[in-house]
């Protein structure tokens, strides 16, 4: 693993193997720590045995370990601190686009909304925070996809599966992986109609972010045409995903 600059290496590897767990969605065995971390075995059990001991880490019936209480404890409040960091920034791309503006994370297998801005049209989409949806058929999910190598995405869809949420739902493999491709390419992601019908979706990764990110406008089919796409609303995407960016990875002041 890369150590974090300026910090303690024994809490930079400790934050290290809370971050492989909770990406895992899993449990996992000491053994793939050590070999994904790149740290010698007896560090890596050191280690988890200091997290389980202290409740962030805890083991299952087939000795291997996932997050503990309070590691998901402190996840919860991490995301509900979120929604109101960003609503701001999400208020200012509804004002861009007048459309409903989201903010998703990567969590295991799934995207979670965490934070949303509501279009002012009496007819707008409206998502729940806390909504979990498949990574595949939404605009978010396959720009959070689009962040991992494809050894990653086909480790992720074959957990959850490819379940066709519309006709239009990308549900082979291939086809994903190709998708996905041309995301990275153009840098941003599209649901046209995959996750509901009528709706279309355009969602773009927030870069340089220690976790998995992405912010989404969405909105009627109608009312986001593709002639709008690369002239408006990907624009002001990317404003707003660079403020989060900034933000996200400003370093506090030293005392």
């Amino acid at each position: 693993m890369a150590e974090r600059h300026g910090g303690i290496q024994s809490i930079d590897r400790a934050f290290d193997v809370l971050e492989r767990l909770a990406a895992a969605g899993q449990p996992v065995g000491i053994s793939q720590l050590a070999a994904e971390s790149g740290l010698p075995l007896p560090t890596i059990y050191r280690l988890v045995r200091s997290l389980v001991a202290n409740g962030y880490v805890r083991q299952d019936a087939s000795k291997r370990y996932t997050l503990g209480v309070r590691g998901i404890i402190l996840g919860d409040a991490a995301r509900r601190s979120l929604g109101p960091w960003a609503r701001p920034h999400l208020e200012e791309l509804v004002d861009a686009t007048s459309e409903t503006a989201n903010m998703a994370i990567l969590e295991g297998d799934v995207a979670v909304y965490v934070a949303q801005a509501p279009s002012r049209h009496a007819m707008r989409m409206f998502t729940e925070v806390g909504r979990r949806v498949m990574l595949h058929s939404t605009g978010v999910g396959k720009a959070l996809l689009s962040q991992l190598d494809d050894t990653a995405v086909r480790r992720l869809v074959r957990r959850g599966g490819l379940v066709a949420q519309t006709d239009r739902t990308i549900a082979d493999e291939r086809t994903l992986l190709r998708a996905l491709a041309e995301v990275r390419e153009r840098g941003y992601a599209v649901d046209d109609g995959e996750q509901e019908v009528g709706v279309r979706c355009i969602a773009m990764s927030v870069p340089r972010t220690p976790g998995n990110v992405a912010v989404s406008v969405s909105g009627p089919s109608a009312r986001i045409p593709d002639d709008q796409i690369e002239s408006r609303i990907v624009p002001a995407l990317r404003r707003t995903a660079e403020a989060l960016a900034e933000q996200l990875e400003a370093a506090p002041d030293d005392e």
